[in-house]
């Protein structure tokens, strides 16, 4: 098959050609034949609970009822997703082992760490991208702004001075602080917690003026008042936050970092099985009760073009370009 180059700066033609001209070995296209004929796993490189776990369990069901085979949940956690990344990635290429992944994994780990065992862009092959977690600027109630650009103008004023706070180094929300700052001029000084939300008692105190966090954690503090959600790292306005301004229109590109979450499967599978996955999750992200389900969390279900390998190959284009930015600007990138 068409291979996908060694490097997370590889072409977006590469990633969408990686789709098309499978070879596909005299094994392998008897099993795809008559694929799906057993159960399939749906690897979640994280723990029970979190984001990715809780999205996989609302999208499981549907696409288990169009493929007619249980698709069961195998949470493998450890090494910021690099775990369950690399367990997937040397799995059988036969579509009964996908991956839930992320950007952690998938275009930030390659970039930062010494030792990946194994290349996004070589060992995976893109089927669809599912939902977009965004990451969101919160604000203390303390702080006397009530906007993104009077928070820009606050932060301006006091240049590296102002802290926000992320969910660890490296992580998105660390990398999208270091997008704004140099977008916006503003010197924000980094402080890295241990977790996503672990930032929320000193925001509340007011002793952290802001914080970078994905929105799931900080939409129900920002409904009950507790927080201000003043800027969302989105190409555009969010349908669940329609008065709150994308980070583009302060020329972050596109609107930044987003914590993107799509289903990958080992590089060589047959294209027919792609095929098939990839209509059976695009199926399973058109229920409307799935859609209310999810933004309900403050994540958002995918388009349509992006629900297919060539979509989900170009976010994965730009979020490793705009990563790579990132990590340099924050001293990080080591390759």
């Amino acid at each position: 098959m068409a291979r996908m180059p060694s490097s997370i700066g590889v072409s977006r033609r590469g990633i969408v050609l990686s789709g098309a001209g499978l070879a596909m070995p005299g094994v392998l296209r008897a099993q795809s034949a008559r694929f799906p004929d057993r159960p399939i796993r749906l690897v979640v490189p994280f723990g029970a609970g979190g984001n990715l776990d809780t999205l996989a369990r609302l999208l499981t069901p549907g696409i288990a009822e169009r493929l007619r085979q249980p698709v069961v949940i195998e949470n493998r956690a450890g090494a910021g997703g690099n775990l369950g990344t690399e367990l997937v990635a040397r799995a059988q290429p036969d579509g009964y082992s996908l991956l839930l992944g992320s950007n952690g994994a998938l275009t930030i780990n390659p970039l930062i760490m010494e030792r990946v065992p194994y290349d996004p862009m070589r060992d995976l092959l893109p089927v669809a991208l599912c939902f977009r977690t965004p990451n969101v600027l919160v604000v203390s109630r303390k702080l006397p702004v009530t906007t993104l650009a009077e928070f820009v103008a606050y932060a301006k004023a006091r240049p590296g001075q102002v802290q926000c706070g992320s969910a660890g180094a490296g992580t998105s929300n660390h990398l999208m602080i270091e997008l704004l700052s140099v977008a916006t001029g503003t010197g924000l000084v980094h402080v890295p917690y241990r977790a996503s939300g672990a930032a929320t008692p000193d925001l509340l105190s007011g002793t952290l003026p802001a914080s970078m966090e994905q929105i799931t954690i900080a939409l129900p503090l920002h409904r009950y008042g507790q927080v201000r959600i003043v800027g969302i790292g989105l190409p555009g306005r969010s349908p669940l936050l329609p008065d709150v301004p994308s980070f583009v229109e302060l020329g972050v590109p596109d609107g930044g970092l987003v914590s993107f979450i799509g289903i990958l499967v080992p590089s060589g599978t047959p294209a027919p099985v792609v095929g098939l996955l990839r209509e059976a999750i695009a199926a399973a992200l058109t229920d409307p009760a799935l859609r209310a389900r999810v933004e309900e969390t403050g994540s958002l279900v995918a388009d349509a073009a992006a629900a297919t390998p060539a979509g989900f190959g170009a976010l994965l284009q730009r979020e490793a370009e705009l990563s790579r930015r990132a990590a340099a600007a924050a001293g990080m990138l080591v390759r």
